[in-house]
């Protein structure tokens, strides 16, 4: 699957988005920002959405099957090694305050039920997590009921709102954002736009300008009333998602060069690892000097893309199915995919 430039550059729109977020929230920036770091995480879920669903689709026409073993081993490259190196050395220094169950739901990728118990320097994997969830579930869902793919997405998208405001009867924190029944809408808008992308025409600017302004807006609008929070669940939040995914088919069928441009691409190739090592020095209650907290977390990112990383995706290459020499030149370019 050959790289989009143009989603690299969502991804850095994305990841600079949560670190300005986080650096707001410790005092360091502007409070209009502390609305935003959940904002980049949302586009995050609409990404890996399109691009996982794409891959499935694909390989579903040139092989008429979905290889679940070949799948896992490429994601297992592409994820779990720098989390690994991550959690090892957060759980090293920060040993003497962590507790067993702040650690393991770490180390199990299921740290989006535990938010309300959960270390502060692992507050971030819940989103790691639900991303893990996904891509173990839908794959399957998708060889199975293949035939039944865009019901099975819609249900998403109508349920997660519903779920979310039960768990808000049962008063569960945060109406238990971040369990993957409450955010398996904001993936679907996503898969949904890799199911449709051949179908819906292109999109004029003057649309996507009102989309990015819906996604803008929208955390705004939060609330702790129950109307609002009804509101934003049933009508802003599915604009939001929608719109997000619009703005990404958009930008794939019409690339702005902004996107493209080669140091904006660059943060959107590191920005797993930079989301993973923002969280110790842009969201410490030690509040950082922003500029020290940004560099030592760039430094880091560097060292996990450079060191962890590419060497792992190299070697996924060597070690996945043998394919054809034309796939084979397209997956050089799609390590970050």
């Amino acid at each position: 699957m050959q790289r989009i430039p143009s989603l690299d550059g969502l991804r850095a729109i994305s990841i600079v988005m949560v670190v300005l977020g986080h650096l707001a929230i410790r005092g360091q920036g502007s409070s209009v920002w502390t609305y935003y770091p959940n904002i980049g995480v949302r586009m995050f879920f609409v990404i890996s959405g399109f691009l996982i669903t794409t891959r499935l689709i694909r390989e579903r026409a040139r092989t008429n099957q979905i290889d679940l073993k070949q799948f896992y081993i490429r994601r297992a490259f592409r994820i779990l090694t720098a989390a690994f190196v991550f959690t090892s050395l957060i759980i090293a220094f920060f040993w003497h305050e962590l507790r067993w169950y702040q650690i393991m739901p770490a180390i199990l990728y299921v740290t989006n039920y535990t938010v309300s118990t959960q270390h502060w320097v692992f507050g971030h994997l819940w989103s790691l997590s639900v991303e893990e969830q996904f891509y173990f579930l839908w794959p399957v869902v998708l060889r199975r009921f293949e035939a039944h793919k865009i019901a099975v997405l819609i249900g998403a998208v109508a349920l997660a709102p519903l779920f979310q405001a039960f768990m808000y009867a049962l008063n569960i924190h945060n109406g238990g954002y971040g369990m993957l029944p409450t955010v398996a809408n904001n993936l679907a808008v996503g898969c949904l736009a890799a199911i449709s992308a051949p179908r819906v025409p292109r999109i004029p600017r003057w649309l996507a300008a009102t989309m990015l302004a819906v996604v803008f807006t929208v955390p705004l609008f939060a609330g702790d009333t129950l109307g609002k929070r009804l509101g934003s669940l049933f009508l802003l939040q599915p604009a939001m998602h929608f719109s997000m995914a619009g703005l990404l088919l958009h930008v794939v069928n019409e690339p702005y060069k902004f996107l493209d441009w080669k140091p904006v691409v660059w943060v959107g190739r590191i920005s797993y690892s930079l989301y993973l090592w923002q969280q110790p020095f842009c969201y410490s209650p030690s509040a950082h000097r922003w500029w020290f907290g940004t560099t030592v977390a760039l430094g880091c990112a560097c060292l996990s893309y450079y060191c962890v990383e590419q060497p792992m995706l190299r070697m996924r290459h060597r070690r996945t199915t043998p394919i054809s020499v034309t796939e084979a030149n397209r997956l050089q370019a799609a390590t970050a995919a």
